[in-house]
């Protein structure tokens, strides 16, 4: 396994994020505690997770199969970095109740104690705010981060899906009290989807944020999805199946394929190398659902993609380019 530090901290970091969404909806406590292993075994030791997953009437189920994983022992713990996140409302479906979601010092401190409780923990690595909170004062989030920090119940604090000035606001406010700010910035970011290259990467290097993409994949569509559907019969869905009914976007997809069959290489495994090649990035986060797709993201890893492959893969997929230069001059 390769390591590297997340952003500015001292703390070091598997160069592959396990994701953790699918244990639970789609993954029984059994399995998902044998992919753990498997990471752990592998030396990925940055474990990614939110208060929400579980989903529907079962938020926070995924805290609490990793936190029966945490409870077997076995310096599991100890071993990994362990993220979580905070802002979706955890109160029952349909329960429009107040102050259980978004990032007042309120639902901060009530949503820390639980997903301690439901991880099986008394400390949370880095701590991420899930969405920008439009109407909670930023000095308000950082008063009540700054209270955690000193109970010690958390570590880092890090985003998730914030824009650019937003990530610069945040920061800003953290430097005028004091204290370090935001550590990470998890985005939406890969082949098909590179509009975070625009703001939101430059941000984060400024600021000595550590970028941990997700969806390295794009819901599938760069894990193959053409190939699985001429040879199987297995049609893709959701997310993928209605960007491939755009003829420009399956025309894209099409050409990733034939470039990647040419070169024998496979589509989810460069699609996960070319995000390390990435300036900024930290490591995508992977969400492996079986351990068979937990070994292809880990030879990922060992794949050195040439020039003329990243080449390639710049004329099919060509980025946005920097601001403002891709909408001014």
């Amino acid at each position: 396994m390769k390591y590297t530090q997340l952003g500015r901290t001292g703390l070091e970091v598997s160069r592959l994020v396990l994701g953790t969404m699918n244990f639970g909806p789609q993954t029984d406590e059994s399995d998902s505690h044998a992919i753990m292993d498997a990471a752990l075994a592998a030396g990925i030791n940055y474990f990614d997770t939110a208060n929400v997953y579980g989903w529907g009437e079962n938020k926070g189920r995924t805290e609490q199969i990793i936190g029966t994983w945490f409870a077997q022992g076995g310096g599991r713990r100890d071993k990994t970095v362990l993220a979580t996140k905070v802002y979706g409302n955890m109160a029952g479906d349909g329960d429009t109740w107040p102050n259980h979601h978004k990032l007042s010092a309120l639902n901060i401190r009530r949503a820390v104690d639980a997903s301690l409780k439901r991880l099986q923990t008394d400390y949370i690595d880095i701590y991420q705010f899930h969405h920008v909170d439009r109407s909670t004062p930023v000095d308000e989030i950082w008063q009540a981060i700054e209270v955690l920090i000193q109970q010690g119940k958390i570590l880092y604090a890090g985003s998730s899906n914030f824009p650019g000035w937003k990530i610069a606001q945040a920061n800003e406010a953290a430097a005028r009290r004091g204290r370090l700010g935001l550590v990470s910035e998890q985005c939406l970011y890969n082949l098909a989807e590179r509009r975070a290259e625009m703001e939101v990467i430059p941000a984060a290097q400024e600021y000595g944020l550590g970028v941990i993409p997700w969806s390295p994949l794009h819901g599938g569509l760069l894990g193959g999805v053409l190939k699985k559907e001429a040879t199987s019969g297995r049609r893709a869905s959701g997310r993928s199946a209605e960007a491939l009914a755009d003829s420009t976007i399956r025309g894209q997809i099409q050409s990733y394929e034939d470039l990647l069959d040419k070169h024998g290489l496979a589509p989810g495994e460069v699609a996960l190398a070319w995000l390390l090649t990435r300036p900024g990035v930290t490591g995508p986060i992977v969400g492996p659902r079986t351990a068979d797709q937990l070994e292809s993201a880990l030879r990922a890893l060992e794949l050195e993609l040439s020039d003329e492959v990243l080449s390639s893969l710049d004329e099919i997929f060509p980025g946005t380019g920097p601001s403002p230069e891709a909408f001014a001059w």
